[in-house]
């Protein structure tokens, strides 16, 4: 029986606009898809989601990198929109009685950006891969959410919006869903025996 549902944050909580960072890239006269490049090309998005780094210093090689500084700096604090509907989901599922979490390969500012967003209150927890030291799909990122939580991974519904995020949470037995919508969330979830509206 399913007694945590398990939300990634962004592109599932919280969305970015990607004509944002074009336009941030077209001002600063870089050519589109730089920033991204640099920013989440390994190794350097490994040390920064794993707590190797902090943010500032991303984005400090970010900037380096593509030889803008403005054009980073921009990019680092891009602004993000809530979806309410997921917010609302996740109230429903706690007043049913079930917990509600958020998984996020995240860096070490995401405490803040949590706050920021006003959500903390929304969710039972939330579990940052800067603080575990592991990101998802490894199974050591989901396995210190299972021991954090008191539960079994059969116990357990992780959302994700990449497939290939959900890896380590099959491994351990979890039901998953590929997000691409709260609709389609909602359906899985009745699937899976939870009586969402």
């Amino acid at each position: 029986m399913i007694r945590v549902v398990l939300f990634d944050l962004d592109g599932v909580i919280r969305h970015f606009d990607p004509d944002h960072l074009t336009d941030i890239e077209r001002r600063h006269g870089l050519a589109a898809g730089t920033i991204a490049g640099i920013a989440f090309a390994t190794p350097l998005i490994e040390e920064v989601t794993t707590g190797r780094i902090t943010r500032a210093e991303w984005v400090r090689q970010v900037s380096a990198s593509a030889g803008s500084a403005p054009a980073a700096e921009e990019w680092g604090v891009q602004p993000s929109v809530v979806d309410e509907a997921m917010l609302d989901l996740s109230d429903e599922l706690r007043s049913m009685g079930l917990t509600t979490a958020v998984l996020t390969n995240g860096t070490d500012t995401i405490p803040a950006e949590i706050a920021a967003l006003g959500i903390a209150d929304r969710f039972d927890a939330i579990f940052n891969s800067a603080d575990i030291g592991f990101v998802k799909p490894d199974v050591r990122a989901f396995e210190h959410v299972l021991d954090a939580l008191g539960v079994t991974g059969a116990e357990v519904f992780f959302t994700d919006d990449t497939a290939s995020k959900l890896v380590g949470a099959d491994r351990l037995s979890m039901r998953t869903h590929v997000f691409g919508g709260v609709d389609g969330l909602r359906d899985q979830l009745r699937a899976a025996g939870i009586g969402v509206r």
